[in-house]
């Protein structure tokens, strides 16, 4: 059953990859380099995940494709962005957001990786509606 606890898991074990990916490579990299090197370490380490995950909207009900694409989304549930870029700015906030709205993901993590802490510095956990209704 899906809870709050279940999906704080998630994040320690995606924010476990992210750390390991980062203390290979450090900042400074495109982040397309970042994306693949997590996909390889996703699958490493056997965790269930969709790159590039296709993000619908519906519009007055009306299901629209977009060209938008989540990085990852994690056991179909957990939302997760990554940049590298100098500063995270509200858009990147407002972008994660938006995507776990339309994703119905309860919980989503963005992740700079151009800084020299990642779990201190580079990462910023959202969660939403879905996530607060959701049992401990």
């Amino acid at each position: 059953m899906l809870s709050k606890n279940h999906l704080n898991s998630l994040e320690y074990e995606v924010m476990g990859a992210c750390i390991e990916v980062h203390k290979h490579l450090g900042p400074g990299l495109l982040e397309s380099v970042y994306h693949q090197c997590l996909v390889k370490e996703f699958e490493l380490r056997e965790i269930p995940f969709s790159s590039q995950h296709p993000v619908l909207v519906d519009y007055k009900g009306y299901e629209i494709d977009t060209v938008l694409k989540a990085d990852f989304l994690i056991y179909d549930i957990f939302l997760l962005e990554i940049k590298a870029v100098e500063e995270l700015l509200p858009i990147h906030y407002a972008q994660t957001l938006t995507y776990m709205k339309l994703l119905k993901s309860p919980k989503g993590l963005l992740v700079n990786f151009n800084t020299t802490n990642l779990y201190h510095q580079g990462r910023k956990p959202f969660v939403n509606d879905l996530f607060r209704d959701l049992p401990e």
